[in-house]
């Protein structure tokens, strides 16, 4: 299967899918900063780095629902259906810490909102868990990593250096 959305080949959504998951892990990191006491200011950039990563996650999910067209109706099918499910739970759960926080005026978190995101992030977690599956069903011609004999058929060279 081949992906519609591609870049000199290659997929766009598989790309795409690190950033909000980077910038819901940034987020989680300076709210639990802010509830550890840190600097105040951190639980607003913690706000506003979830806001980012939720704009991410929807550009992603398009990208995802365009390639869902192509994917057979099979077991690959289903693990694209569910890693979109699961991603899009991910970004409810994030999106709800959102609203919840953007009626505060510094916009900080609380350890109620803390754990909401980790449980997000665990279910995100589940989501990177079936994105890999999904990269090894579409593309099965590429060589697993295992040892340097698996380099063999790539475009990097190994040479021993001079003495």
């Amino acid at each position: 299967m081949q992906s519609r959305l591609r870049v000199r080949g290659h997929p766009i959504q598989p790309m795409l899918v690190t950033f909000p998951l980077g910038l819901f892990v940034s987020a989680v990191v300076f709210d639990l900063i802010d509830v550890l006491g840190g600097p105040a200011f951190l639980g607003e950039v913690g706000y506003w780095t979830a806001v980012a990563a939720l704009v991410a996650a929807a550009l992603t999910a398009v990208a995802g629902m365009v390639d869902l067209w192509d994917v057979p109706g099979d077991r690959t099918r289903r693990t694209a259906v569910a890693f979109n499910l699961v991603n899009t739970a991910m970004a409810a759960m994030f999106l709800l810490t959102c609203l919840v926080r953007s009626h505060s005026p510094q916009r900080g978190a609380s350890a109620a909102i803390l754990i909401t995101e980790l449980v997000a992030l665990a279910v995100g977690g589940v989501g990177v868990h079936l994105g890999a599956q999904l990269m090894r069903q579409f593309d099965t011609g590429r060589a697993e990593a295992g040892g340097l004999d698996t380099l063999a058929g790539s475009t990097v060279k190994m040479t021993r250096p001079r003495p």
